[in-house]
């Protein structure tokens, strides 16, 4: 059990070491579930390139699952860490509780959309037969019983909230490992179990999320857990429920902001080949060995400077943000480097055609280069999420991956052809990194600068 002293780690321990306490439990599950997707893609490259591009068009569809899910758990943690801050603990066990009945509605509303509606998405990208039957039918199994992943993530948000960054570790973990072992029983026909091909890798995924909703119910279930979550005489807390919204939904919109891109680019690219959108869909996966450390380091970082913003400690907030932007930058910076050298080597992965590696290999080098700005932005998204201010991070998000990146990439997929489309990517991040820069000067001016240290 953690001592009394523990709880308050977020106010007292060097940051620097803090950040990586955090932090690291994170990156290393989310490098896990980053393997996780890319081993999932190889498994299912080896059914058929046209197996490969079908998950590629059901991908903007689970980031709309992902959108909903992490984007409230986002306001749930922000809201806990904040009233854990204040020393509300009271009203951070409220919200924790009005969290998860947010969750178990959402996986409800998730199951009858995709239950009815499964079919007509993928429709909507006029792809062939095959690839759309396969579509089809991995979307059905990943999406009808979504509620899994929604209860999961809620899990893990909250116990980052709290400090308890290995318990959410352990988490997402268990239900990787559980992915990355059954992928391959499951869509082959291994030690008895029938061959369910694409239908198998997506079991698999459902399978995992599963496990994990499990166990991250167990961990905040425990007397060592600093939130309590009680259903007795619930009835659905309607400042919380605010509380939550009032990050959630800028962050909702934030997350979803990817799917709509990823829709957006299969479209354009779609309109070239079919390999095109393997591609695209290729490089989401490797990227995530990249971004998933950020974005670790993003959930490790985010409740220490919530935490200190609730405790009016300005000078441990802007020490949080140096350093998560120093250690951020740092991992892009290696990321882009691999992208540089290895582009080839990772597109074999997946068995590419002499037409992926064509079409992928310059690809994977060009989108590289935006990844150092981005690390920037993200870890700056992070400050105006602790703050409670997520519209700011939905506006510097929305510049990256639409307002810039879609258009320039429908112009240039116009004017000069697929091999400028990767262009667009380093061209949304060099905007969105000003519009970081200039609000990160405002909010430290009008909201952090006046704070005690």
């Amino acid at each position: 059990m953690e001592s009394t002293h523990a709880e308050n780690k977020m106010g007292y321990l060097p940051i620097r070491s803090l950040i990586i306490k955090m932090s690291l439990p994170m990156m290393v599950s989310m490098l896990v579930l980053a393997t996780y997707n890319v081993v999932d893609s190889i498994y299912v490259s080896r059914i058929s390139e046209s197996a490969l591009t079908a998950v590629s068009l059901v991908f903007p569809y689970q980031m709309l699952i992902n959108a909903i899910t992490v984007g409230t758990a986002i306001g749930a943690n922000s809201l806990v860490a904040r009233r854990l801050g204040e020393k509300r603990q009271g009203e951070a066990d409220t919200a924790a509780t009005n969290a998860m009945f947010l969750a178990i509605c959402g996986g409800v509303v998730f199951a009858v959309l995709f239950g009815l509606l499964h079919r007509p998405m993928i429709y909507l990208f006029h792809a062939d037969a095959e690839i759309t039957e396969y579509a089809i039918t991995y979307l059905s199994w990943v999406g009808i019983p979504a509620i899994f992943v929604v209860v999961q993530v809620m899990c893990e948000k909250l116990l980052q909230a709290t400090g308890s960054t290995m318990k959410s570790m352990f988490v997402q973990l268990v239900g990787a490992v559980f992915n990355i072992v059954f992928d391959p029983i499951l869509i082959f026909g291994q030690y008895g179990f029938p061959k369910l091909g694409i239908a198998g890798a997506a079991i698999a995924t459902v399978g995992g999320q599963l496990v994990g909703m499990l166990l991250g119910l167990l961990m905040l279930s425990l007397k060592s857990c600093l939130v309590k979550i009680n259903f007795r005489n619930f009835r659905p807390n309607k400042q919380s429920i605010a509380g939550i919204y009032e990050v959630g939904v800028p962050s909702i919109f934030l997350q979803m902001v990817g799917s709509i891109m990823t829709l957006g680019m299969n479209k354009i690219l779609i309109a070239f080949s079919s390999t095109a959108v393997s591609v695209f869909g290729i490089y989401f996966k490797l990227q995530s060995f990249v971004f998933m450390p950020v974005f670790g380091l993003n959930s490790g970082t985010m409740p220490i400077m919530g935490y200190n913003y609730g405790a009016r400690n300005r000078k441990r907030i802007m020490e949080a943000l140096k350093y998560g932007c120093i250690y951020a930058f740092s991992i892009m910076c290696l990321g882009m480097l691999i992208f540089q050298l290895h582009s080839d080597f990772m597109l074999r992965l997946f068995d590419a055609s002499d037409e992926m590696m064509a079409i992928g290999v310059p690809a994977l080098k060009i989108i590289s280069y935006s990844f150092p700005f981005a690390a920037l932005c993200i870890m700056g998204s992070s400050l105006f999420q602790a703050i409670g201010d997520g519209r700011l991070s939905f506006f510097s998000s929305a510049l990256r991956q639409l307002a810039i990146l879609l258009p320039v990439a429908f112009i240039l997929s116009r004017t000069v052809g697929l091999s400028a489309v990767w262009y667009a990517f380093p061209i949304s991040e060099l905007g969105s990194i000003t519009f970081v820069g200039i609000n990160l000067y405002r909010i430290y001016q009008n909201k952090i600068k006046p704070l005690g240290d």
